[in-house]
């Protein structure tokens, strides 16, 4: 069954400030999206990179199957991915570069449920915080905690169901969301802390004390 990782580093990094975009920072001697570019090489079959179209030229690496200009919104930076995922691939995994730290056996986790019947597959962490609805600062509910999980990258995914659900040309935080409006399956495996992602300059110590 073969199967495709779509890596995406083609956000802007707002949040995180600096002049180096995060994602070519260094962690631990390779630069930020090397680690998991690493990791999936142990899963899949074929990878493609996304960046921003001002850095398409930067020296990414010959780990890749290409390397392609992402768009304004993250959804349509996964479809510029997918489009260069071959027509016979059965299992597309989508990734968020700024997570080195999800490790081979993340990406190993997701791809073996959905070759185990599901739609999609996906990490999630419990939810230790009380968490709230609220609406103009007054709170709306309070939401049942053992229901909750933070929800991480790798994620995994029947390639035609992926491809489906993209095709309406929606947009959503996450690729799991357009599947479950569409109806898929979708299945929750065990992420863990250390998968975090790398927003703020704090994020990238704690990364490094994971990784080094």
């Amino acid at each position: 069954m073969s199967t495709w990782c779509i890596h995406l580093a083609a956000g802007s990094g707002t949040r995180f400030g600096g002049e180096v975009p995060k994602q070519l920072l260094d962690l631990c001697g390779r630069p930020v999206y090397a680690w998991s570019v690493h990791d999936a090489a142990n899963v899949c079959d074929g990878q493609v990179l996304v960046v921003p179209a001002a850095l398409l030229d930067e020296p990414w690496g010959d780990e890749f199957d290409a390397v392609v200009a992402g768009g304004a919104e993250r959804s349509a930076s996964v479809r510029a991915g997918l489009a260069q995922v071959p027509d016979d691939a059965e299992v597309v995994v989508v990734h968020d570069a700024a997570r080195p730290a999800a490790g081979v056996a993340l990406f190993a986790a997701v791809v073996d449920a959905v070759r185990a019947g599901a739609d999609a597959a996906i990490p999630g962490v419990p939810v230790t915080d009380t968490i709230k609805r609220v609406r103009d600062h007054e709170v709306i509910e309070t939401l049942a905690r053992d229901e909750l999980v933070a929800v991480q990258t790798p994620q995994a995914f029947r390639a035609g169901v992926l491809r489906a659900a993209h095709a309406a040309g929606g947009d959503a935080t996450d690729d799991a969301a357009l599947v479950e409006q569409a109806g898929g399956r979708v299945v929750v495996v065990a992420g863990h802390l250390a998968n975090r992602k790398l927003t703020h300059p704090d994020d990238l110590e704690a990364l490094a004390r994971s990784l080094g």
